[in-house]
C-alpha cells in the first residue's frame, strides 16, 4: 500500500506548527530559569543551541547554523537568478510594445498597493499616536548608533552602477543588477536575438542550474530550515523584549494581517476576478516560507514554482514581475516603517504634524524601494526616515534601539507581506495580458 506522499506546503505547515510549540516552550524555559535566578543555565542551552556562532566564539549554535546554512544556500544565487531570468524575459517578450504594457502595469501596481499600505499605516497610525499609546516608557536601553542616515535619493543614483563586476559581487546592489539585466535584455533584442543566440544558450543554461539547485535546497531542506530558524527566534526573544512596544506590535501586525489576508485577496478579485479564497490557499506556503526566512530573495524561487504551477501564470509574466517585485515591491516594509516612525516620535515626545505625516509616508515610499531582500534591512532603512524627519534627539535613538531589540517577529511578517503582493501582481498582469491558465489556478 502506497502512502499518500505529503506536499511541500504540507511540510512546511507541519514545520511551522511544531517550531510554534517548540519555540513557546523553549520561550517559556527561559522565562522560567531567569525568575529562578538560573540565567546561567539559560546561557549554557542558547550557547548551545541558538547562539549567533559570528559574535560568540565558544558558542556551539546548532540552530543557527542551520537556518544560516540554507539562507546562505539560497543567497548563493540570488544575483545570477535575478540576471538571467530578467534578460530572459526581456527576449522572450520581443514585442516592444508587449513589454511597455507589462512593464507599465507591473510597476503601477506596485506602486498602487505600496501607496494603498502607505495611507492604511499612515490613517492608523496617526491615530494610535494620538491616543497616546506610543508614549511608552523606555527603561535600561541604551542608545544606539545605528546607521548613518542618508538621502533617500541616494537609490536613484545606485540603480546605474560605475562598475559591472562589483556589482555581480555583492547581493545588497539588486536594483543594479536589475538595471543592468533590463539594458541587457533590452539590447539583446535592438540587435536581434538571433545574432546573439550562443550567449542567449549560455544565459538559459545558467538560469536552469539555478532553479534546479533553488528547487532542490528549498523541497529538501526547507522544512527543516523553517523549524530551525522560528524555534531560534523565539527562544532567543523572549518575553522581556515584547513587553515595552506591545503597542507598536499589535498596529504593525494587525494592519499586516489586514492587508495580507484582505487586500491582496482582494486586488486578485477585482483586477483578476479569480476566487480570493483559492488564491490564498495557494499562495499560503510562498507566505509561510517567506515569513520564515524573512528574506524576499530567498522566497524567490518558491514564489516563481507557486505562479507558475499551482496558479497557472505563464512563465513570460512570472520571470518578469517577481524578480522586479522582489527588488522595489516593499509594501510591508512600507507599512512597518511608517508605524514604527510613528512609534518613535510617540516616545521621544515629537509632534507630528500633516505635512510631517506626508513627508514620513513619501520616505518610506522612496526607502522602501531600495531595501535590500535580506533579513534585518528593514530596521536600519528605518534610520534614514527618522534622520529624514528630524527624529535623531536621545530619547529617539533609545525608541530607535528598542525597535532593533524587538522588530525581528515584524520583519517576519513584512516578508510575507512583500512576497504575497509580488504573486498578486503576477496574477492580476498575466489575466489582463491573457496569460493566465485560470484552469490551472482553480485545479
Amino acid at each position: 500500500m502506497n502512502k499518500k506522499k505529503i506536499t511541500l506546503a504540507g511540510r512546511m505547515a507541519i514545520a511551522l506548527v511544531c517550531a510554534l510549540i517548540c519555540g513557546g516552550i523553549f520561550m517559556a524555559v527561559r522565562e522560567g530559569l531567569n525568575a529562578a535566578d538560573k540565567a546561567e543555565t539559560w546561557k549554557t542551552i542558547n550557547n548551545i543551541l541558538f547562539a549567533d556562532i559570528t559574535a560568540n566564539a565558544s558558542a556551539l549554535g546548532i540552530f543557527y547554523i542551520i537556518g544560516q546554512l540554507f539562507i546562505r544556500a539560497l543567497s548563493l544565487i540570488i544575483v545570477p537568478m535575478i540576471y538571467t531570468s530578467l534578460v530572459l524575459a526581456i527576449i522572450r517578450i520581443a514585442d516592444a510594445s508587449k513589454l511597455r504594457r507589462i512593464s507599465f502595469k507591473t510597476i503601477g501596481l506596485f506602486l498602487l498597493t505600496t501607496v494603498m499600505g502607505l495611507a492604511l499605516a499612515a490613517i492608523v497610525g496617526i491615530i494610535v499616536y494620538n491616543t497616546g499609546a506610543f508614549n511608552t516608557v523606555i527603561e535600561g536601553l541604551e542608545a544606539s548608533s545605528g546607521s548613518t542616515g542618508s538621502n533617500p535619493l541616494n537609490v536613484i543614483l545606485n540603480i546605474i552602477p560605475s562598475n559591472i563586476f562589483a556589482t555581480f559581487q555583492t547581493n545588497g546592489s539588486v536594483l543594479a543588477v536589475v538595471f543592468l539585466a533590463v539594458a541587457t535584455g533590452l539590447a539583446m533584442n535592438t540587435i536581434g536575438v538571433s545574432k546573439v543566440e550562443e550567449f542567449k544558450k549560455v544565459l538559459s543554461q545558467i538560469n536552469d542550474i539555478v532553479v534546479t539547485f533553488l528547487n532542490y535546497v528549498v523541497t529538501k531542506f526547507g522544512p527543516v530550515a523553517i523549524f530551525c530558524l522560528l524555534v531560534r527566534t523565539m527562544a532567543s526573544y523572549g518575553i522581556s523584549y515584547l513587553k515595552p512596544a506591545v503597542a507598536y506590535m499589535i498596529v504593525t501586525v494587525v494592519l499586516l494581517l489586514v492587508y495580507l489576508l484582505i487586500a491582496y485577496p482582494a486586488i486578485v478579485a477585482i483586477g483578476a476576478k479569480q476566487n480570493p479564497i483559492t488564491f490564498i490557499k495557494k499562495v499560503a506556503k510562498v507566505a509561510i516560507f517567506g515569513f520564515s526566512t524573512s528574506s524576499s530573495a530567498a522566497t524567490l524561487s518558491l514564489n516563481t514554482k507557486t505562479c507558475r504551477e499551482d496558479m497557472g501564470v505563464d512563465e513570460e509574466i512570472t520571470s518578469f514581475v517577481l524578480p522586479l517585485g522582489m527588488t522595489i515591491n516593499m509594501d510591508g516594509t512600507a507599512i512597518m516603517q511608517v508605524v514604527a516612525t510613528l512609534f518613535v516620535a510617540g516616545v521621544a515626545g515629537f509632534d507630528v504634524s500633516f505635512p510631517q505625516l506626508i513627508m514620513i509616508a513619501l520616505l518610506a515610499l522612496v526607502a522602501s524601494v531600495g531595501t535590500p531582500a535580506a533579513p534585518g534591512s528593514g530596521a536600519i532603512v528605518l534610520f534614514t526616515i527618522l534622520s529624514g524627519v528630524g527624529f535623531t534627539s536621545d530619547a529617539a535613538l533609545l525608541a530607535y534601539s528598542l525597535i532593533l531589540a524587538i522588530n525581528r517577529p515584524i520583519e517576519m511578517l513584512v516578508t510575507a507581506l512583500n512576497v504575497v503582493g509580488d504573486a498578486t501582481t503576477s496574477v492580476v498582469v498575466a489575466k489582463s495580458e491573457g496569460l493566465l491558465d485560470e484552469e490551472a489556478f482553480n485545479k
